[in-house]
């Protein structure tokens, strides 16, 4: 199926212009927690509001490896980036609007990712919080993954191990108006940059979801980033893959 001209599931009209980047997300896991939303709104930049479901604010950690990693170049001439062949990447991320535009979308606290070239680009591209970190990821016969991360050349280590797996149950694209549906479904990320937040609209197809089970044995993100997580087991979800296109930041006009 050709991704962008798939476009019946998406909220808004694809952005003008061509995509930036192009990128295949694998075995992800979607792992949520609700938080009381002033917490979580005393933590983001002016000109972004918390979404909540419920009345609640939820902040999710998203371990994933990527790969096909394309830009393109000057001329337009779509490239593979050296250096990004493949590689681990764990997000802490949670879900706001735009107070300008009433957008919906993700606001990152942090990505970790074990690519120093693609950090390095994403915080000068897209002035995302992007973190090296050394992660490794090792699949078991019955498809658990084994997933470490440390993040490298910071104060605090900040640790996160887990295994997990997808239950081969794909539930097909949640529905709106669900939770699994407000938690996936998104289609833009907001970041702040020059006293300005911008916005970088991406598309894909509704995620394929699974029902998942996961060992979280360590999680130092949350309060790395001053987040206390509650103390019941998270909602959990699974993903196999997914193509994403991602086109350049502009501001939140």
């Amino acid at each position: 199926m050709d991704v962008l001209s798939s476009l019946e599931h998406r909220p808004y009209l694809l952005p003008a212009g061509q995509w930036r980047m192009a990128q295949r997300w694998n075995d992800l896991l979607f792992a949520h927690w609700p938080i009381e939303a002033e917490a979580i709104a005393r933590l983001l930049p002016a000109g972004l509001a918390v979404d909540n479901f419920d009345g609640w604010a939820w902040v999710g950690v998203v371990p994933f490896w990527m790969d096909r990693v394309r830009t393109r170049a000057l001329g337009q001439r779509c490239v593979t980036v050296p250096g990004t062949g493949e590689f681990c990447e764990l997000n802490l991320r949670t879900y706001v609007r735009s107070q300008v535009t009433g957008l919906r979308g993700v606001y990152f606290f942090s990505l970790d990712a074990a690519s120093a070239l693609a950090v390095a680009g994403a915080r000068t591209l897209f002035h995302l919080p992007y973190f090296l970190a050394s992660m490794r990821r090792d699949v078991s016969t019955d498809g658990t993954i084994e997933y470490k991360s440390k993040r490298l050349m910071s104060r605090d280590s900040v640790r996160f191990e887990a295994s997990y797996r997808g239950l081969g149950e794909v539930a097909g694209p949640g529905v709106d108006g669900t939770l699994e549906h407000f938690l996936t479904e998104r289609y833009c990320l907001f970041t702040p940059h020059g006293g300005r937040v911008l916005v970088g609209h991406i598309h894909h197809l509704p995620w394929p979801l699974e029902r998942a089970e996961a060992e979280i044995r360590v999680n130092e993100l949350p309060a790395a980033h001053g987040i206390a997580l509650p103390e019941h087991a998270p909602v959990l979800h699974f993903a196999r893959e997914l193509n994403v296109y991602i086109w350049s930041l502009r501001e939140d006009l």
